[in-house]
């Protein structure tokens, strides 16, 4: 039995890697939303007073090339320089920007933090990732050592959006002027704590990262080099990875529209008012969070479960399709919420609360059941030269569909509620069923060849 728990524990260099993300996150999503409104706020306030517009497409840059950068940073690590070398690099550059960010003037100096912070986190995030994958010798713990990493990332997020309104408005706030500035400053030391404590953690991650990764992922063995093509079972893991990742467009490019369609809901059609207490709107983000929080660990317990009892885990493929399926199940909440309170009703006439709960209840359990567990699909089956550029490739599938929900969301606005919100659950559901009907066939996508044994063994 104990045999058993020594070799189920996660090597401490995981939690290393894991509360790195958890700063940088909560240093992302409090600039994420400074940009915004410091940007636009007027001059008297503290602001660049700019307008709203020039402040969207600061912002909008930001959240595009920070999931747009880890390709060309996981091209680096995999080919160049060791990913544990290029991280510290990548924080350093995020608190320079944010640093920058808390004394601009005008557009130009927050065009060079958002520069800055995304270089660094092309530097940072997939090769944090790839980090994390490459400590477990025990490819099955990866999808649960990524499900808890995802509890960390939430940490981050959560501090980081719940903690920074206060301290705009009141905790650095001087009369009038709002703490625009001091707050990029607390993003700039997050990053800098991010640092140390990094450096120090580095110590705990052996020999992983040191080399590029097409040296191998167990760079503490005697590795061979050889500039040799991809094998034929190498080819079909690339393609089944790149296909998930098109999938996941499908997936994300959703979620995203699910925050507009719960505030534009929400605000007009639902009762906020509990106990006379009216319930902020933007509680709906702590909601996912705090969701994703909670279900890290307990999902992370269950793959684990999964992946030793004699049918093995759930294959990624249906895991997303769950996931899509869970999402669909979240948009049908609102066509319920409409049914309840009168299809088609003015503003004056509310549905519950639970409803836009549910709403939100459903796409976390749907997110958790599919994004963690992406980063150790990419980590299992990615070729050694390739996996951090694989990483890069599955964040750019979120990059596709930042940049795509808002077209489908002003689509899908020339509907009605009932229309637009029973039409995306249909399709979803589709490509759920699909993912579970091709379960087998995609899975052989991920098996080795014989080919390639009897290429190795004449090598």
């Amino acid at each position: 039995m104990s045999d058993m728990v020594v070799k189920n524990k996660r090597p401490f260099g995981f939690y290393v890697c894991s509360v790195a993300f958890m700063f940088e996150r909560m240093a992302y999503y409090s600039a994420k939303y400074l940009i915004y409104v410091f940007v636009a706020a007027t001059i008297a306030t503290g602001g660049l007073g700019l307008t709203k517009v020039e402040a969207a497409y600061i912002q909008s840059n930001l959240v595009a090339f920070t999931y747009l950068a880890p390709i060309i940073g996981g091209y680096i690590s995999d080919r160049f320089i060791g990913a544990r070398y290029c991280v510290p690099v990548g924080i350093a550059l995020m608190a320079a920007g944010y640093w920058i960010g808390a004394s601009a003037t005008d557009a130009v100096g927050m065009n060079i933090m958002v520069t800055l912070v995304a270089i660094g986190t092309g530097l940072f995030k997939g090769n944090v990732a790839a980090i994390s994958g490459a400590l477990f010798d025990d490819k099955e713990q990866l999808d649960s050592a990524f499900s808890t990493q995802y509890s960390f990332v939430n940490i981050g997020a959560f501090i980081g959006t719940t903690a920074v309104g206060l301290l705009v408005t009141k905790t650095f706030a001087h009369g009038d002027i709002q703490g625009f500035r001091a707050a990029f400053q607390v993003c700039a030391a997050i990053c800098a704590i991010d640092l140390v404590w990094f450096l120090f953690g580095s110590k705990f991650l052996g020999e992983v990262g040191k080399k590029p990764f097409k040296l191998g992922k167990e760079v503490d063995k005697d590795v061979v080099v050889e500039n040799k093509p991809l094998t034929k079972s190498e080819k079909k893991k690339v393609f089944a990875i790149i296909l998930i990742s098109t999938f996941s467009v499908i997936f994300w490019v959703f979620w995203y529209l699910t925050y507009l369609a719960a505030y534009d809901y929400g605000a007009a059609f639902i009762n906020m008012n509990v106990s006379g207490f009216n319930v902020p709107l933007s509680w709906f983000d702590s909601l996912n969070s705090m969701a994703c929080i909670a279900l890290g660990p307990v999902l992370g317990v269950l793959w684990f479960k999964l992946s030793k009892t004699a049918r093995g885990d759930l294959s990624l493929f249906k895991k997303l399709g769950i996931g899509l399926g869970l999402l669909g199940a979240a948009f049908l909440m609102l066509v319920f919420a409409e049914f309840s309170r009168g299809v088609g009703a003015s503003d004056a006439s509310k549905a519950s609360l639970f409803w836009l709960i549910a709403f939100g209840l459903l796409l976390s359990v749907g997110e958790m059941f599919f994004s963690p567990l992406g980063n150790s699909f990419v980590s299992k089956y990615a070729p050694n030269k390739m996996v951090s550029v694989l990483m890069g490739v599955w964040i750019f599938a979120t990059f596709i569909a930042g940049k795509s929900y808002g077209y489908l969301y002003e689509f899908a606005s020339k509907f009605s509620v009932i229309q637009a919100y029973s039409v995306i659950p249909a399709i979803l559901f589709v490509a759920a069923v699909m993912l579970f009907v091709f379960d087998k066939k995609l899975t052989t996508l991920l098996e080795d060849d014989s080919d390639d044994a009897e290429d190795a063994l004449v090598s």
